[in-house]
This record gives structure tokens, C-alpha cells and sequence, in this order.
């Protein structure tokens, strides 16, 4: 699970990487972040936001960019239904047990 806190900290880097001019890498967001590369690659929350700056410094505007970022989107569009079902499973139970 992906807290608020280190969400926000990989899309600041991530923006901050972009403004300043240098490449979004996995390797660089770990650097600014703290956070290991194994983290972010294996987060996929982490690793759709990383990936959407990504393709958005590299082909911003064009059609494949478009595509592409629409691709990202519904990954972490996934990754974030998936959270939001096991949550609601951990609610039932939960439920059911206080009944």
C-alpha cells in the first residue's frame, strides 16, 4: 500500500527532476526521494507515476505520447481499483465480525 506522504514525495521529485531540466529516472526519484529503486519499480502506484513523467518529458504532445499516457493512466487507474476492493473486502470482514 502506497501512503499519501510517499506519493507526494515521488511526484515532487518527479516534477522537480522535469523543471530542473534533467531526466525522470527511477534511479534519480530514488536519489531525491530516499526511497530504493526496488521499491518504486515494484510499487505500481509509484511506478505508473514515475513512468507517466517519464513519457511525458520524452514525447509530450505528440500522438504516441498521448497513447502512451493514457496507457499509464489506466495502470494506475488499476492499481488504485485493486486497492479500493481490498479495502472494501477488509471493511465486510470487519463487519461481519463486529455483527
Amino acid at each position: 500500500m502506497t501512503s499519501s506522504n510517499t506519493l507526494n514525495r515521488v511526484e515532487r521529485a518527479c516534477a522537480r527532476l522535469h523543471h530542473d531540466g534533467h531526466p525522470v529516472t527511477f534511479t534519480a526519484v530514488a536519489a531525491l526521494t530516499g526511497l530504493g529503486r526496488t521499491t518504486l519499480y515494484r510499487n505500481p502506484t509509484l511506478r505508473a507515476v514515475i513512468d507517466e513523467h517519464r513519457h511525458r518529458t520524452t514525447t509530450s504532445g505528440t500522438l504516441t505520447g498521448l497513447t502512451d499516457e493514457i496507457a499509464t493512466l489506466r495502470a494506475a487507474l488499476d492499481a488504485i481499483a485493486a486497492r479500493v476492493r481490498h479495502h472494501e473486502e477488509q471493511l465486510r470482514r470487519l463487519t461481519a465480525r463486529t455483527s
